[in-house]
């Protein structure tokens, strides 16, 4: 991994994104801890005085707008989180605005939704205003909009949300700020004996699992969006790190080299992965998956293949062309991820069938001559 370490010119020109969760952020459920974001301040002032440019991805905005409206506990009905999040907001900028000041720091609030990144068009745009703010030494405050969000286009968690930001301004580390200390081998809440994994160099089924489950698609936070975010850096060749928010100096330790949680390392040589493949692995929700059989994971994964109707098993979820699909190994596992060429109904028919029975139907030839899913539209996970 590339060393980040503070000691001369090496933070200069690097690009970090740094992602705080809403337990990191408040002391409460609608109050946001003013000391830890002033240490925090201060953490990002030493990044900047170092040569960094700084992106924050970060929660609060609903905890800041239930404390303004007098709501001690969190309310479960959407308008009422909508309207928090709409009062919040201005009061979450005026906190990082208040603990930047006495650094010289200027905050600005981006509000994201995947509406905004599921058109590469506007996933561009987003990336040039993210680009042009940092070139006017602004710290960009990224958040998804809660205001408007819906399901339908709501990221889900600010983990999905934060590996977008690091893919989109081409960052050199991802570092999560969570209210554990980083990755076990075990839920350390159920089994005293789990250890830290300090250092994670490979995604193995054993690390989904002990996350929620090999390719588990269920969650909306916690470790398991943690492990979706870290399998898209580790693609882009970003390196990630998981710390406890509330350890002193997290943030610089962890770019000196002695991260006090788990880092997740980068290839040395990553797959050649495109500005598009980057969109495609994040820009959108995956529509339905795709299970393959072994040769066929094997030929993507080692070969560099595009992936063939022959290959693929069973099916799961309804998609139209163009749509993004995940690709699952037989024991589920999302191995990759890319743009269909094909309806699922058209695929469901095609699952099982040799290339022969597919060339003799006349509904499903055109299966047989091209790919499902091109290698230039197909991202790989390790």
């Amino acid at each position: 991994m590339e060393c980040l370490g503070l000691t001369g010119e090496s933070l200069k020109g690097k690009k970090l994104v740094i992602k705080i969760g809403s337990s990191t952020l408040t002391d409460s459920v609608s109050s946001i801890d003013t000391s830890w974001l002033d240490g925090f301040a201060k953490q990002v002032s030493s990044l900047r005085d170092a040569g960094a440019d700084v992106v924050v991805v970060s929660s609060g905005a609903i905890a800041c707008g239930l404390g303004k409206l007098g709501m001690s506990t969190r309310p479960t009905d959407a308008p009422t989180l909508q309207a928090a999040a709409s009062v919040g907001g201005a009061a979450l900028v005026t906190a990082y605005e208040e603990a930047f000041a006495p650094f010289e720091m200027t905050p600005s609030i981006v509000l994201l939704t995947r509406r905004d990144t599921a058109d590469r068009e506007s996933y561009l745009h987003a990336r040039d205003a993210l680009t042009r703010l940092l070139e006017l030494g602004v710290v960009p405050i990224v958040n998804e909009n809660d205001t408007v969000s819906i399901e339908q286009i709501r990221f889900g968690d600010n983990d999905t949300l934060a590996a977008l930001v690091a893919c989109l301004i081409g960052a050199n580390m991802l570092v999560i700020l969570s209210d554990i200390d980083g990755l076990y081998d075990a839920d350390p809440s159920k089994d005293p004996g789990a250890r830290l994994l300090p250092r994670v160099s490979k995604l193995t089924p054993e690390i989904y699992g002990s996350a929620g489950g090999p390719g588990t698609t269920a969650g909306s936070g916690g470790m398991v969006t943690k492990i979706r975010a870290a399998r898209v850096m580790m693609a882009a060749g970003i390196p990630m790190a998981i710390v406890h928010g509330k350890t002193d100096g997290c943030i610089v330790d962890t770019l000196q080299g002695a991260c006090p949680g788990t880092l997740f390392e980068s290839a040395s040589k990553p797959h050649e992965i495109t500005p598009r493949k980057l969109w495609i692995a994040l820009g959108d929700a995956a529509k339905g998956a795709l299970f393959v059989d072994l040769g066929a994971a094997s030929a993507i994964k080692d070969k560099g293949a595009s992936l063939l109707a022959v290959g693929v098993k069973q099916i799961e979820g309804g998609f139209q062309p163009g749509d993004i699909v995940d690709v699952k190994d037989p024991n589920g596992l999302i191995i990759a991820r890319g743009v269909i060429s094909a309806s699922s109904d058209e695929v469901s028919l095609a699952c099982g069938k040799q290339r022969s029975e597919l060339e003799r139907n006349g509904l499903l030839a055109q299966l047989a001559s091209r790919p499902l899913i091109h290698r230039d539209d197909l991202v790989l996970f390790e």
